[in-house]
Formats: C-alpha cells, sequence, structure tokens
C-alpha cells in the first residue's frame, strides 16, 4: 500500500510579504490603542509628582500611592456614580433591544405603502447627530418633569441608539428563512409566537445591538451634564469631572477614577469580542 503524500499549498513571496506587511500594520495599531490605557492606569497608581516627573515609567517605591483610589471612593461619590451608569446603561440596552427587535420585525414583515418611508427615516436618524436636538430636549424634559433624572436619560439615549439598532435588526430578520415563518402561521402561530421562534436565529443581532449600545451611553458626557447634573444623580464621567478644577487637580484620583470606569468595558469587551465582532460583521455583511 503506498501513501500519497498530501501537497501543502506553498505561498508566493508577495503573499507572505503582504501578510507580513498586514499584520505588523495591525500590531502597531493595536500597540497605539492600548499604550494610552496602559499610561493611565500606571499612573493611577502614582503621586503627583510621580505623574509628571516620569508619566511612562512604572510606579516604584517612591511614586507608588493608592492615594487617588481612597480619594474616588471617600470624596468622590463613586458608588453612587458608578450606580447611576449601570442602571441607566442596563435599562437604555434592554429598551433598544425590545423597541429595535419590534420594530425591525414589523417593517420586514408587514409591506405596507409607508414601511419604505419609515425605514428612510430611520437611516436618516443614524446621520443626524442627536446633539443638534439638545434645547428642544431640555424644553421636552423641563415639560415633562423629567429633568434631572435618570429617566431622562434613558428616553435620550433609547431615541439615540434605535436608528441604528432597527437598520442593523433588520438585516438579520431578512436572513431568517421565509419557509419557517410560514410553517409557524400555518400551525396556528400568532405573531408573537411567530417572532419568538425568528429569535434564536437573530441573537447575533441582539448581542451586537447590545454592544454597540453600551459604549456610547456608559462613556457620554453631554446629556448627564444638561440633563442630570445634581449630584446624586451624576454618572461616572460627570462625577470625573470633580477632580478637575481650576487652581487645583487632583491628578491621582482623577487617573484612578478613569481606569475604574473604563474597567467594566474593557472586561465586557474582553469577554464578549468574538460574539461583538461576529455580530456586527455579519449583520454589516448581510
Amino acid at each position: 500500500m503506498t501513501t500519497v503524500p498530501i501537497k501543502r499549498p506553498r505561498f508566493q513571496k508577495g503573499e507572505a510579504r503582504s501578510a507580513v506587511a498586514v499584520h505588523g500594520l495591525l500590531i502597531v495599531f493595536a500597540i497605539i490603542a492600548i499604550l494610552p490605557i496602559l499610561v493611565v492606569v500606571m499612573n493611577s497608581f502614582k503621586t503627583t509628582m510621580g505623574i509628571f516627573g516620569a508619566p511612562f515609567a512604572l510606579p516604584d517605591a517612591e511614586t507608588f500611592n493608592l492615594g487617588g483610589y481612597l480619594n474616588v471612593f471617600t470624596r468622590g461619590n463613586f458608588a453612587v456614580n458608578y450606580l447611576n451608569s449601570i442602571t441607566v446603561t442596563v435599562v437604555t440596552i434592554a429598551l433598544t433591544i425590545v423597541l429595535a427587535t419590534a420594530a425591525a420585525w414589523a417593517l420586514v414583515e408587514y409591506k405596507v405603502r409607508i414601511t419604505p418611508l419609515v425605514t428612510g427615516l430611520f437611516i436618516i436618524g443614524i446621520m443626524l447627530p442627536i446633539r443638534l436636538g439638545t434645547v428642544p430636549i431640555i424644553k421636552m424634559m423641563v415639560a415633562t418633569g423629567l429633568i434631572d433624572t435618570l429617566a431622562a436619560l434613558v428616553l435620550v439615549y433609547t431615541a439615540m441608539q434605535l436608528p441604528l439598532a432597527i437598520a442593523l435588526m433588520m438585516t438579520y430578520f431578512r436572513s431568517v428563512p421565509g419557509e419557517l415563518k410560514e410553517a409557524a402561521r400555518m400551525d396556528g402561530a400568532g405573531e408573537f409566537r411567530t417572532l419568538g421562534i425568528a429569535l434564536p436565529l437573530v441573537r447575533p443581532g441582539i448581542a451586537a445591538v447590545a454592544s454597540i449600545t453600551m459604549l456610547p451611553v456608559w462613556n457620554d458626557l453631554w446629556f448627564p451634564l444638561i440633563l442630570a447634573p445634581s449630584k446624586a444623580n451624576q454618572t461616572v464621567t460627570l462625577g470625573v469631572q470633580q477632580f478637575v478644577g481650576q487652581f487645583q487637580s487632583d491628578y491621582p484620583a482623577l487617573l484612578a477614577a478613569l481606569t475604574l470606569g473604563a474597567l467594566p468595558l474593557i472586561i465586557l469587551f474582553t469577554v464578549f469580542s468574538r460574539q461583538f465582532i461576529q455580530g456586527l460583521s455579519a449583520g454589516y455583511g448581510k
């Protein structure tokens, strides 16, 4: 019995050089993205003199200091800020997923005359920044009694994220086999039951919507500053500003607050990075 050797594909020199160049560029971009984060984290464990004396050096026996983290929790009301940010972000993600899923299902399944018009309005909403309507939003919140509440932030953020979320979910619902939906309806399933049958097939889209909603909501400073500025309703991004003053700034506490504020996002994107990339790329590629 003779064995036939397996021929492995050989890469040409040009392809190998291109691959090396691409990987080299990716490594450079990764370093550029990660280096500022490492600098912030390192300097959060230093004294003010250590930060300005050697910002790129690791903390040593002379510069190591945990006073910044102590000031964050003792002087900074950071626990309340953290809870507010988590509450606003989680509620916004839940509302965005529910409303975007329902709207996308209706726009895909029900072919009526105004469907293209409504879809076009959502596409326009992606291109128009919501900050252009800041003054009307403030007037609306004052008229409804929602100014300086977390509910105002949730409503604004949900409206801000819905256009992109709906467009993304529509691409996933279009990929659901029509035979599956027709079979469910023929078996007597109502629309909600049919939607429930289709939901497992669009879970990557739901994960992508949650990911793209979380980041801008958690990091936003503009709307917490104008819609919920009181100390009881401050979010993490707004609470960080109290360590920066006109005449004196607590830089160790500022960097410690920035590190703690970015920690949830770093953990979530590290754990769910594969699902996020797959869901987002598949949604845009459909």
